[in-house]
C-alpha cells in the first residue's frame, strides 16, 4: 500500500537489507494469500498505531487487492476525523473575568471559529452533548439511580431531552463566542445584536419553532435585570462596569436560560464569586421532592458568607431577596414556581420532569430591586384575555407578535429590525412602523406585559449567575453547564 510504503521510507531501518528482505517476504506471503485479507480492519488500526507497531506486524492488511481503494478509504477516515471531534485544539481565553476555560472550545467538536455551522448540522439526532449529571439529594431519592421503572420513563422522554440538549449546545457555543469579543469600549447595542444574530444562525431560526428564547440582557452595575438597549441607546461598556449577560435559546418552546457576570476589575472578583457559588449551591440542593424554601436557605447561607472591598470600602454581599429562580414550561419562561434565594417562603416541593432556571443575584446595595428606567422587555400574557381592539395599528402589532413571538419575550429592537424578529417568517418585510402607541395600548388592556429594568440603589453593584436544570426521573441534568462556569 501507498501508506505502508510511506511509513517504511520514513523509518531509518529501511536502509538495512534485512528490513527490505522482510518487505519482500510480505509481498510473497500476500501472493499466496490471494483475496483473503483484513485490509479494512487494519486500515482502522493503522490510524491508531505507531509506525513501529506496523513494522512488527506480519503483513496483515498489506494485500494488493483494492490497494488504491484502501488508501482512499483511509484518507476519507482521516478527513472525517479532522472535521469531527478532536480536530482542533481550543486556545482562546476570554477578555473578561468571571468565566473560565477557552472561548473556542467548540473547535474540538468540528465547529468553525467563529462558529457558523448550525448545531443541527454539527451533530446527528440523538448525539447532542449531555449536560452535567448529578444525583437527586436525599436518601429517599437513592433508589432512583438504579430503578428500572425510572430508566424506562427516561427512555420515553428521549426526544424531548434531545431537543433541549441541542438548544443548550447552541446557547453554550454562542455565549463562549461572545466572551471572546466582549471588552471595554464596545457598544452594548452592537454586542447584543452580534450575539443575537449568532444565536439565530446556530439554532437555524425557524420562527417560533426554534430561535431566541428572550432578548439579551446586559444590565450594568446597580441594574440587576431586564435591561437591553432600545434603538438609539449608545451606552458603551467601561472597564469599571459589572455587567450581567442573560440570554436564551429555545427549540419547540423549551428555553435554555443562562446568565453570567462580566467584569474586568479584580476588585469585583469576590462579588462575582459569591453569586457563582450561591448558584452552584442552589443547583446542588434542588431535586425531586425538595422544598423550594430549603433551596432559598441554602443559597442565602453561601451568598451572605461573602464580602467584597470596592475602592477601599468593604461591603457585605446580600441576596436580592425579591428576585428568584423559576420553573419553565414550553413557551412559558416563568411557569408558576419560584425558587427563592433567601430563607423562608414557599414550602412547595419540586417535581419530577420539571425544568428550572436556577439563578442568584448578589448585591452590595440594599438587596432589594424596584422598577426603573425605560422599558425594553415585553411579553404577551400567556393567559391574555380576549379584548376587542379599536386601534388598527394595535391589531396589526398583535398579529405580528402572535406570529413572530407567541408568548416568548421580545424587545423594541426586534420590532424595528427589517425582518421584524424572524427572517424565516418575514424575510426583509417585517419591520414595524409607528408601533409605540399600539404597544402601549396592548399593555394597557393586559394583552402584553411590560418588564422594566429592575434596579438596586444607585452606586451599588449586582452580580448574577444562572443555569438551566432538568429534574429527570433518575437524576438531575445541568443542561447549560459549560467549561466557562
Amino acid at each position: 500500500m501507498e501508506t505502508g510504503e510511506k511509513e517504511d521510507n520514513d523509518n531509518p531501518l529501511d536502509e538495512t537489507g534485512g528490513k527490505k528482505k522482510k518487505k519482500k517476504k510480505k509481498k510473497k506471503k500476500k501472493a499466496t494469500a490471494g483475496n483473503d485479507c483484513d485490509g479494512d480492519e487494519d486500515d482502522v488500526k493503522g490510524e491508531n498505531e505507531t509506525s513501529e507497531a506496523n513494522d512488527e506486524g506480519e503483513g496483515e492488511g498489506d494485500c494488493d487487492i483494492g490497494g488504491e481503494g484502501s488508501s482512499s478509504t483511509k484518507k476519507k477516515k482521516k478527513k472525517k476525523k479532522k472535521n469531527g471531534a478532536g480536530g482542533n485544539v481550543p486556545k482562546t481565553k476570554a477578555h473578561c473575568r468571571g468565566v473560565d476555560g477557552f472561548t473556542d472550545y467548540y473547535v474540538a467538536l468540528g465547529q468553525t471559529e467563529p462558529p457558523t455551522i448550525p448545531i443541527e448540522n454539527l451533530f446527528q439526532p440523538g448525539s447532542f452533548p449531555k449536560g452535567e449529571i448529578q444525583e437527586h439529594p436525599g436518601d429517599f431519592n437513592r433508589y432512583r439511580v438504579t430503578s428500572e421503572e425510572k430508566r424506562a420513563q427516561e427512555r420515553m422522554q428521549e426526544d424531548i431531552y434531545d431537543k433541549v440538549r441541542a438548544a443548550a449546545e447552541c446557547q453554550r457555543q454562542v455565549r463562549h463566542w461572545a466572551q471572546s469579543y466582549i471588552k471595554p469600549g464596545i457598544k452594548l447595542i452592537d454586542m447584543c445584536e452580534a450575539l443575537e444574530n449568532k444565536n439565530r444562525e446556530l439554532v437555524a431560526e425557524k420562527g417560533t419553532t426554534q430561535g431566541i428564547g428572550f432578548p439579551t440582557g446586559c444590565s450594568l452595575n446597580h441594574v440587576a435585570a431586564h435591561y437591553t438597549p432600545n434603538p438609539g441607546d449608545d451606552t458603551v461598556l467601561k472597564h469599571s462596569d459589572v455587567m450581567k449577560i442573560d440570554f436564551g435559546t429555545q427549540i419547540d418552546g423549551r428555553i435554555i436560560d443562562t446568565a453570567f457576570t462580566v467584569h474586568f476589575d479584580p476588585q469585583f472578583d469576590k462579588l462575582a464569586e459569591a453569586a457563582r457559588m450561591a448558584t452552584e449551591e442552589g443547583i446542588r440542593t434542588i431535586g425531586v421532592d425538595v422544598r423550594l424554601c430549603d433551596v432559598g436557605a441554602a443559597i442565602q447561607e453561601v451568598m451572605e458568607s461573602y464580602e467584597c472591598t470596592i475602592d477601599g470600602k468593604t461591603f457585605p454581599v446580600k441576596c436580592v431577596r425579591n428576585l428568584n429562580g423559576h420553573s419553565m414550561a414550553p413557551y412559558v419562561i416563568h411557569a408558576g414556581k419560584s425558587v427563592p434565594i433567601v430563607k423562608g417562603g414557599d414550602a412547595t416541593k419540586m417535581e419530577e420532569g420539571e425544568f428550572y432556571a436556577i439563578e442568584t443575584f448578589g448585591s452590595t446595595g440594599r438587596g432589594h430591586v424596584t422598577e426603573d428606567l425605560d422599558c425594553s422587555h415585553y411579553m404577551k400574557n400567556f393567559h391574555a384575555p380576549h379584548v376587542p381592539l379599536r386601534m388598527p395599528r394595535a391589531k396589526k402589532l398583535l398579529s405580528h407578535i402572535n406570529k413572530t413571538y407567541n408568548t416568548l419575550a421580545f424587545c423594541r429592537r426586534w420590532l424595528e429590525r427589517d425582518d421584524g424578529g424572524s427572517f424565516h417568517l418575514h424575510g426583509q418585510k417585517g419591520r414595524q412602523e409607528k408601533y409605540l402607541g399600539a404597544l402601549k395600548n396592548l399593555c394597557d388592556v393586559g394583552i402584553v406585559v411590560p418588564y422594566p429594568p429592575l434596579v438596586d440603589i444607585k452606586g451599588s453593584y449586582v452580580a448574577q449567575y444562572e443555569h438551566t436544570v432538568l429534574l429527570k426521573p433518575t437524576c438531575k441534568e445541568v443542561l447549560s453547564r459549560g467549561n466557562d462556569y
